[in-house]
Formats: C-alpha cells, structure tokens, sequence
C-alpha cells in the first residue's frame, strides 16, 4: 500500500513530495492516519540542510514530527491504545533502559532518538510511532490542537521549572512557543508579562494570549531599561529564553532580579558570552536548561491547564497549507510573520 509523504531524499537543500511504503509496524508500535502536522524550526533546519542537519539525516527520509493522528493499527504488545484512539505525538524516542531512563527522565535518554530526525517522521498519511510516544486524547479533541501539544509543551516544561503564579515574568521570543509560554503564564496567575520580540506581526498576536502584557520591541526602545523601570529598578522573577538569540539570552540575564530565575529554553547556534559574576554569581540566580518535554508531567500539566479553560492555544494557528506547497511554506516560516503552520496531505 502507497502513501503520499514529504520527503528528504537527498543530501542538498529542498524536499519532496513522493508516493512510498506505509510503514510497517513493529509489536510496541501503532500506525497512524495523520490528521495534522505542524512545521517546527527542526524542519526548517533539515529543509535546509544546515549543519544540524547534516550531522543528523540520513537521506532518504520523511520528516516532521508535531503531529496528531487516528490510530488504525496496533502492534501484538501493545496494551493500553486501540484502533480509533485519537493521539498526540510525543517526539523523544526513549531507549527505557538507560539510566536516565530508569530515573525517571526519558525526556533525556542517553540514547534518544527523535521522531522526524533520526527515523521517519509524519509529513505523510500514514506514520509509525512507537506506543511509548503517544499521548491518547480525549474524544472529540481537535486534530489541530492534538498537533501543537507538543511545541507547547516545550514552553510549559520550561516555564514550570519553578515557580509562575503572582511572579513577574519576562519572555524572550513570540514565535508560537513563546506564545504559547505567554498564554500558559497568563493563565497561571503571572502578576506581570513582558513580551520581547522584534517582529511586530508576533508582537501583535501576543494580546490574543496576555492582553494585560507589555509589548517589547528591542529594535525601538532599550529593552533592559523598559524591563528594569517597570520592576521598580529590581528586575522580574522570571526570565523565559525562547528564542535562541545570543543578544536575547544576554538580556534575559541583565533583567532577572536577584535570586530570579532563567529558563533557558530557545536553541542557540553558537556560543554566548556572559558575565558569570554579574549575570548569576552575585545574584545568585537560579538557571535551567530545558529542552522538550518531561515524559509525561508536562502532558499531564497541558492536559490540566486545557481543561481549566483559562487558556486556548489554538490561536496559535495563522495557516493551513497543503504538502505541495511546503517551499512557501518554509518561506513563509522563516519570515517571521507567522504563527504555527499546519501542513496537510
């Protein structure tokens, strides 16, 4: 049986839409229908074929990885999924036997592999996804949200590494995570929201998910000042780093008051200089490197905060666009004046 899918077929720039196999399952997985995907900043990389993908993708290959779909086929071990469960893709592969593992932080395996990198992924109609990578939604979940889960779940891990509800808050980045993180602090009580962004089409979708936030445009006032005046000269509790500018992560730190805390959640392209002393020794600030999703708490804490009704991130969402038109939509991605695309068969 033949499946249409987004390929990476060879070692250059550029993808493309095939006819292939659908796969075949093994006895832990499950065979999905796809019913959305969504591109991610790892797609772009691989779309094109930078270092990280290059020193990761092996060609040929379907990518893609923020994904929801039906399952339509269960393997022989699998217990707890059935034909017709409707589930979210969680992208880290664990290998459940390595220490990390064992002590309860897959999220991190010492020999994870991702979805849509390392093996194939779900620009297609049909993926395979081990079982230990599906979150089952409740019945009649929107497909659309099932697919964005996982981008914020990537800022809720990020933001919860301490304490939100009646803190200030700083958020570095309004690409849909930081959006999402927007909307996520929001709803957990933040007492104050700082949006910082340089694009002005995302400044004016954070009020969609904070409308109480304070817009920042670095390119137009001196942000660290801004931050600094509106926190009476001591700096907010909590500074979100999602964007992965070394310009933004320096600010993050000058911000954050004393005993503050950063989150370090944006992936960064090279080194970033900042002053120890300064930055973390003498305030003794409280730092975080969080990458993904905690396996499972932080589903567990979407699935909390979704169900309390005080935050909807399916704004998130600016296009919907069809396989064939993946080269816009990768333009389109890059340009900084979208949200979250969606990406259909």
């Amino acid at each position: 049986m033949k499946m249409k899918a987004l390929m990476k077929t060879e070692k250059a720039p550029g993808a493309k839409v095939m006819q292939t196999d659908v796969p075949k399952i093994g006895p832990r997985d499950l065979l999905i229908k796809v019913k959305a995907t969504a591109i991610c900043g790892t797609d772009i990389h691989i779309y094109n074929w930078n270092a990280y993908a290059q020193a990761r993708i092996k060609p040929p290959m379907v990518f893609g990885h923020e994904s929801c779909g039906e399952v339509v086929e269960v393997g022989s071990l699998v217990t707890n999924f059935k034909v017709g469960d409707l589930v979210a893709v969680e992208t880290h592969i664990p290998d459940e036997t390595c220490y990390m593992c064992q002590t309860g932080l897959p999220h991190i395996c010492e020999n994870m592999k991702i979805i849509g990198v390392h093996v194939d992924g779900t620009f297609a109609e049909y993926a395979k996804i081990p079982a230990v990578c599906a979150w089952k939604l409740p019945k009649g979940t929107d497909p659309e949200l099932g697919a964005i889960l996982e981008p914020m779940g990537v800022a809720v891990n990020g933001a919860l590494k301490g304490e939100i509800n009646n803190r200030s808050v700083a958020v570095f980045g309004c690409g849909p995570i930081g959006l999402c993180g927007i909307g996520a602090c929001h709803a957990w009580g933040a007492s104050k929201i700082f949006a910082v962004e340089v694009s002005e089409d995302r400044l004016k979708m954070v009020k969609q998910f904070a409308p109480e936030a304070i817009l920042v445009n670095p390119t137009k006032v001196d942000a660290v000042k801004t931050i600094m005046d509106g926190t009476e000269g001591r700096g907010v509790d909590v500074s979100l780093e999602i964007s992965g500018n070394a310009k933004a992560a320096q600010m993050a730190f000058k911000v954050i008051r004393r005993a503050g805390r950063v989150s370090l959640i944006g992936l960064h392209g090279g080194p970033v200089e900042l002053s120890l002393n300064e930055d973390i020794i003498y305030k003794e600030a409280r730092v975080y490197g969080s990458t993904g999703r905690m396996m499972w708490q932080t589903w567990w804490d979407m699935k909390a905060l979704l169900e309390s009704g005080r935050f909807n991130p399916l704004p998130v969402i600016t296009h919907r666009m069809k396989m064939e038109e993946f080269d816009q939509a990768i333009k389109l991605a890059e340009s900084g004046k979208a949200g979250k695309i969606l990406i259909y068969a």
